[in-house]
């Protein structure tokens, strides 16, 4: 099996059980519908990503908050995951279209350097107030997430995973190695029926065996994670790289 020397996580609905612009405006159903077109394929996200923002119009202190947020909401095993893979030499990266501040607030909680979060940046005026957001970033696009893993690969050490959740997500799986659908706080059936692999556990444990298959290359401090992803491969995950019996 293969070691995979770099992780790619979305945020929202991945490693958090949020999803950050609808928790902004309180899960307002009209924009609770904009998100969930967007993550299913039913919309282009260029074409809602503008108007979900103007919606919310969030301001500094709500984005401060939904930074709190992220960190109440990790999914389980989140923060292990992720250190561990951290401590095996695993390159982890965090690649979101959510606001890059509260993204990267997350991020740096669970020991993950500045630059290896990659997210959307939104502007405040002087009072704090919503003043825009970066219009140039890829992750405000259709195809962003794909764009913006070919910029990174010169830094990136082969073989990658990504472990997402929506379609936006798994448009980058032309761009790495593996990509690993993770059904565990929502299943969008589009994603887990053209992933290779599917995570339906809500703890992002077997991520850990996923990309480490050697167990001796975890360290001995999160065996026991990694002992929980091993036990919920083969009833919470379906991998399709598997032969037929």
């Amino acid at each position: 099996m293969t070691r995979f020397r770099t992780v790619l996580f979305d945020c929202d609905s991945t490693l958090t059980s949020l999803e950050g612009i609808d928790r902004l405006a309180d899960a307002r159903p009209e924009l609770a519908e904009l998100t969930a077109a967007a993550m299913s394929g039913r919309a282009r996200l260029e074409d809602v990503y503008r108007e979900r923002l103007e919606l919310v119009k969030p301001g500094r202190d709500a984005v401060a908050r939904l930074a709190t947020e992220y960190l109440e909401r990790a999914v389980e095993d989140a923060g292990g995951v992720i250190r561990a893979l951290s401590r095996a030499g695993v390159d982890v990266h965090v690649v979101s279209g959510g606001v890059l501040s509260a993204v990267s607030y997350f991020a740096g909680a669970l020991g993950l350097p500045a630059d290896s979060v990659h997210a959307v940046d939104v502007r405040f005026d002087d009072d704090g107030a919503y003043a825009g957001f970066d219009e140039a970033s890829p992750l405000t696009r259709s195809r962003g997430k794909e764009a913006l893993v070919r910029a990174l690969a010169p830094r990136l050490t082969s073989p990658v995973m990504f472990v997402g959740d929506g379609v936006t997500d798994l448009e980058a799986a032309a761009a790495v190695d593996l990509f690993v659908a993770y059904a565990g706080v929502v299943d969008r059936p589009a994603v887990s029926a053209a992933a290779e692999v599917v995570i339906r556990s809500p703890s992002l444990a077997p991520v850990l065996p996923l990309a480490l298959p050697d167990e001796t290359d975890v360290d001995e401090a999160d065996r026991p994670l990694y002992h929980k992803g091993r036990a919920l491969l083969s009833s919470h995950v379906l991998d399709r790289r598997q032969p037929s019996p």
